[in-house]
């Protein structure tokens, strides 16, 4: 399978950098050809160009270098951690830029005439990690889980990926070394059974 990793955290050498390389390599150890974008290292430009917002613009190069990845991609991964319920803002910009209309996803009519959404991308399963410091009880009862129904709803449900599963590893403030290693096990143990050999 051609896998597709997206990575939004800007240090180097965070936990997150850790589950998204651990992810990639056990991926690749089973045989997947993966592919690992850092958003932050190659300083992706997360805001629109006024030609971009023209129906049926050519993307730029960059732009467009992603899309065909998400295009591509049997299967997707992204990791970042939760800051204020969302994706960190350079994700958030390569969601807008890079899911394009008429490539991620389309607009059409159901057989009543009802304006529907079509999802286009060839993945069937996304895998998304996520970090926070918030303790899980106090995150559901606070906020509920905004992220789980980004990502499983409005974002690959959207583009017509049937299966996402989503974990959260919190909180990552003050955690051992041990739990740390243990966080990473279940992540690449998740991969594995979202995208087996």
């Amino acid at each position: 399978m051609n896998i597709l990793i997206i990575l939004a955290h800007p240090r180097v050498g965070s936990f997150n950098h850790g589950i998204a390389h651990g992810i990639a390599a056990a991926l690749a150890e089973v045989g997947h050809s993966v592919t690992l974008r850092d958003l932050c290292a190659e300083r992706f430009d997360p805001n629109f160009t006024d030609d971009e917002l023209v129906r049926g613009n050519v993307a730029p190069p960059a732009i467009r270098e992603h899309a065909d990845a998400v295009l591509a991609a049997d299967g997707i991964v992204v990791v970042h951690p939760n800051w204020w319920g969302q994706p960190p803002a350079i994700l958030k910009g390569w969601l807008d830029r890079v899911l394009r209309p008429g490539e991620a996803y389309r607009f059409g009519a159901n057989a009543r005439g009802e304006g529907i959404v079509i999802g286009q991308l060839r993945a069937r399963a996304a895998l998304v990690v996520t970090t926070s410091n918030t303790p899980r009880e106090a995150e559901l009862e606070r906020y509920g889980d905004p992220l789980d129904n980004l990502w499983k709803r409005c974002v690959w449900g959207f583009c017509g990926i049937d299966r996402v599963e989503r974990i959260n590893f919190e909180p990552v403030i003050g955690s051992s070394d041990q739990t740390r290693s243990t966080w990473l096990q279940q992540s690449t143990t998740l991969a594995l059974a979202l995208f087996p050999a």
